[in-house]
């Protein structure tokens, strides 16, 4: 069994006490108020003229009523001023008054009943004073009045400061509650978003990866495919294909080295605090080392060496330029040139041989690209290259990334389009 179960299973304090220590202080208090209200009550038996029994039974009760003082703290109070008049009570009226200052009690009620102790215990005090003390009216009026104030003014303000402190500490205890579990959902937070910030940066890194890897290997796939058709034909063809493939292969590999050194970097504690701190869906994600994606990537100047690569592979490409360049900020370069790279690869994937249209518009306010190929003309060589389905996919991750636009789909003349527009921050 658990502690919880343990706990649960124990029978907790009867009644209206919320702790075993009350029941204990308050039954003691009770067990001295009878004895004293039951001792008071033989002389109130013989003044009133009733069986001592009869007074010390009445006492009995009055004294026991102590018993209720957390629970009904007005009625103590008032069987306090009731009994009075048959003197007896003492205990009952101190603790019962303190008791009603300490409660929950709203401040009228217990300045009323407060007033009717007061009054009482100077009218009992005075006619017994003014009867067995001869002496001056005016010292038997303050006699009585001091006697009063001194029963009934300490208990009453001990009670309300009691009553202001326990009021206080609930107050702190609540406040301290409530922060731990804000701490708690806080935490939680920054947990989602820490998560959600690494599954945002390993989906940037095997963007990052596919777009490096596919355009070089596919490259490579198509050079070769033209050096296995060439090598019997024309060797120095062959030579030129073969040399190709070795640069594009240095090249995967420089590329590769670069983002595996940035991976390796060691993270800086403060760097990886705020990108977490400050991760939003509408922005670049950071990169572990604390740099960001597009931190010596590539730009748009290096369009027309891309181009020129597809162009050595054998496809019949056409770049179109429009309007003046001027430069962008680094990620907004190394999108646009993501998304001409990637569908580049895609028309060496599924349209071999076909013309390809790539266009650039520099215009106010966004930078524009689009490739667009045609049909293929005559059979497919059949070189093979295989597709994970992710291109479509992350360039359009990229663009909405940044705010833009990307559209793609198959054209009227049987071809194929991707479209992409970014804003100029």
């Amino acid at each position: 069994m658990t502690s919880t179960g343990e706990e649960q299973g124990r029978a907790g304090p009867p009644l209206w006490w919320a702790r075993r220590r009350d029941v204990v202080v308050d039954a003691a208090l009770a067990a001295v108020s009878t004895a004293e209200c039951a001792w008071e009550g033989v002389r109130f038996a013989d003044e009133a003229g009733i069986p001592v029994a009869a007074g010390v039974l009445f006492g009995a009760v009055v004294g026991a009523t102590l018993l209720l003082r957390r629970r009904w703290p007005i009625a103590v109070v008032l069987v306090g001023i009731a009994v009075a008049p048959a003197e007896m009570g003492f205990l009952l009226s101190v603790a019962g008054m303190y008791s009603l200052a300490s409660s929950d009690v709203p401040r009228r009620i217990i300045a009323a009943l407060a007033s009717m102790s007061l009054v009482a215990t100077f009218v009992v005090m005075y006619l017994k004073t003014r009867g067995d003390v001869e002496a001056d009216p005016a010292l038997v009026v303050a006699l009585s009045g001091f006697v009063a104030v001194a029963l009934t003014v300490p208990p009453m303000l001990l009670g309300l400061y009691i009553g202001a402190r326990r009021r206080l500490m609930e107050s702190l205890q609540e406040r301290a509650d409530s922060l731990e579990r804000e701490l708690s959902l806080l935490a939680d937070r920054a947990e989602e978003r820490a998560e959600w910030a690494r599954t945002e940066e390993r989906t940037r890194i095997a963007r990052e990866m596919h777009d490096v890897v596919a355009h070089r290997v596919s490259l490579m796939v198509v050079h070769a495919a033209a050096l296995e058709a060439v090598v019997t034909k024309d060797p120095a063809r062959a030579a030129k294909n073969a040399a190709l493939v070795g640069d594009m292969g240095r090249q995967a590999l420089t590329e590769l080295r670069e983002m595996l050194g940035v991976l390796r970097a060691a993270p800086s504690k403060p760097a990886v605090a705020a990108a977490v701190a400050t991760v939003a869906p509408a922005g670049p994600v950071a990169l572990v080392g604390g740099a960001t994606a597009a931190d010596d990537g590539p730009s748009l100047e290096e369009l027309e060496a891309l181009v020129g690569q597809s162009r050595a592979a054998g496809m019949a490409v056409e770049m179109v330029v429009q309007g003046e360049g001027a430069a962008y900020a680094a990620e907004v370069e190394q999108t646009a040139y993501r998304v001409v790279q990637e569908a580049l690869t895609n028309c060496h994937k599924h349209a071999p041989g076909a013309r390809v249209v790539v266009r650039l518009a520099h215009r106010e306010g966004e930078v524009a690209m689009q490739v667009e190929n045609g049909p293929c003309e005559g059979p497919v060589d059949g070189v093979g290259l295989p597709s994970g389905g992710n291109g479509l996919v992350g360039m359009r991750e990229r663009v909405l990334g940044l705010g833009g636009v990307f559209v793609s789909g198959p054209t009227d003349a049987g071809g194929f389009r991707v479209s992409a527009v970014l804003p100029i921050p």
